[in-house]
């Protein structure tokens, strides 16, 4: 017989389990898998900083521009190219901190709760976008974790999961284990994570045709494959001598200043009315005139309306540019040893060779080795200085437009990737030396864009070589007219006979690039579906 004291355990144990059978309706219905995803969406993971990406800033980008509705998920530090503030930027805490609330742990504990935290992070990101995503994409590296993260939540909420292999992870971490590489126990678990996760994607771009073939033959790849090289964005070109004269006189004149070894080593200058690199027609204290009158008395203190635009110096320094990550994957001391034997054949040369500034844009954990080791050494040489410098994402630019010669010392871990570095120096017409490897001719080719070294003498002897005669150089000024756009290369045939003349499309900007082989592939359901 029902009582009063049964119902007074009967009725909380009802609301119970309709409380737990209601939530568990709700989670089930929030998680189970869907088609019902926001049209014209993607969400894109940079397990980095994402102002350190610039290839999934130039994908967001695209998909702005495609009207997509744009969330990007990764951690702060560096600035955004500006287009990305209609995207919405979902910040990650910094993974080498723990929350404010917990008490200070050893390594052997914190350790693995960092790496929790992160992966709970990525997952609380992803799961609180209100409607599910189209697309997610994905850089690859880094594998662990998010390609089994995305993984799950691509089956979850219904997205479409697209993978951009930058590189391979397990081939970076097995530089770690030099004796056993590859055979190492975690390294031969990256690669089978790797593999098993990344295998089944939506689709799958590739930086290099290498890459590609690669991991259809090992892996077996599932979904489209596209082969999606780097391509310069549109706002990188050779930079004026106006735009070199602002560089240098005001944006970095205090860092220029300030670098102790380049004093006495660079031709006078007086600013605002010349650089060590440009002049103009006030620039009374310089004897580097050229193609002008000598200036008026009035030139002396003039007004800035009177002062004609800026031109490039007959007596400038040659300007080198590299950039870098300063990681184990790009020896410095093939830079370094290079510079050395030029410095000691300027000197000892009867050729007419320019001083060198060379500038090493970037951080690392490697950076502070190698400038120690430049400092003592840059102390004996009369030829050349090299500095580092952190420049803002917008003066990159300028900067390499700016340079008459670009260092690659990026050596791929899988040989199946190509350094950005060199396509975004092409992208501001300026030739690259660039070290070898195995794929590297699907971006520079040699003697035609640029030259290919093996080691510091033969990098050495390049420089030698393109620079001979500065600032009047016929070999590096063919190697740049090569990079021009075609309405701007010169009508007048180069200075040697060439079959030098590469393929337009190596030179297509970024927008051009993608919507030739990514757009297609993002709205092939649309055009299904009669959208």
């Amino acid at each position: 017989m029902f009582t009063a004291k049964d119902s007074y355990v009967f009725i909380p144990r009802l609301v119970a389990t309709a409380i737990i059978l209601w939530l568990a309706w709700k989670i089930w219905a929030f998680l189970k898998p869907r088609n019902a995803h926001t049209m014209r969406s993607v969400v894109i993971v940079v397990l980095g900083d994402i102002g350190r990406s610039p290839r999934m800033m130039y994908h967001a980008e695209s998909f702005l521009e495609n009207d997509f509705f744009t969330d990007i998920i990764g951690y702060g530090g560096s600035a955004l190219i500006p287009s990305l503030l209609r995207a919405k930027i979902r910040y990650l805490p910094e993974p080498t901190k723990l929350p404010d609330w917990m008490p200070p742990l050893p390594f052997i504990i914190s350790g693995p709760i960092k790496v929790v935290l992160q992966v709970l992070y990525i997952f609380i990101e992803l799961f609180t976008i209100p409607n599910p995503p189209e697309f997610i994409l994905v850089q690859n590296p880094p594998s662990i974790p998010t390609l089994a993260i995305v993984w799950i939540v691509g089956r979850i909420r219904g997205s479409k999961v697209i993978i951009d292999w930058h590189n391979l992870g397990y081939s970076i971490l097995a530089m770690k284990f030099p004796r056993q590489g590859e055979r190492h126990p975690l390294v031969r678990l990256a690669k089978w994570f790797e593999m098993y996760f990344g295998r089944t994607a939506y689709a799958h771009l590739f930086v290099t045709e290498a890459m590609r073939d690669f991991l259809v033959k090992e892996w077996d790849l599932q979904g489209i494959k596209v082969v999606v090289h780097d391509r310069p964005p549109r706002h990188f070109h050779q930079s004026t001598p106006q735009e070199i004269h602002d560089l240098f006189a005001v944006k970095y004149r205090a860092k220029i200043l300030s670098e102790h070894s380049l004093k006495g080593f660079l031709p006078r200058y007086d600013t605002p009315y010349s650089t060590a690199f440009t002049a103009t027609n006030a620039s009374a204290s310089d004897p580097i005139k050229r193609n002008t009158l000598p200036p008026p008395a009035s030139a002396i203190d003039p007004i800035y309306s009177q002062v004609k635009a800026p031109f490039l110096r007959d007596d400038r320094p040659a300007l080198l540019v590299s950039s870098t990550s300063w990681t184990p994957d790009e020896d410095f001391s093939i830079l370094i040893a290079a510079l050395d034997k030029y410095n000691a054949r300027a000197a000892a040369s009867n050729k007419k060779l320019p001083k060198l500034l060379v500038i090493l844009t970037g951080k690392g954990p490697l950076k502070e080795k190698y400038m120690s080791e430049v400092g003592e050494l840059q102390k004996k040489w009369d030829w050349v200085r090299c500095i580092s410098m952190w420049l803002e994402v917008e003066d990159y630019p300028t900067l390499l437009g700016a340079a008459d010669l670009g260092i690659s010392l990026h050596a791929s871990s899988s040989n199946l990737d190509l350094p950005m570095k060199v396509v975004d120096m092409f992208g501001c017409a300026l030739p690259v030396c660039a070290l070898d490897f195995s794929c590297l001719d699907e971006l520079v080719k040699h003697d035609k864009n640029g030259l290919v070294f093996k080691d510091a003498p033969q990098l050495a002897q390049q420089i030698e070589t393109l620079l001979t005669g500065f600032p009047t150089c016929p070999r590096l000024t063919e190697l740049r007219s090569n990079l021009l756009p075609t309405s701007d290369r010169p009508t007048s045939p180069p200075s040697r006979p060439s079959s030098a003349q590469i393929s337009d499309d190596v030179w297509e900007t970024w927008d051009e690039n993608w919507a030739r082989y990514v757009r297609p592939l993002i709205l092939r359901d649309v055009r299904r579906n009669g959208i």
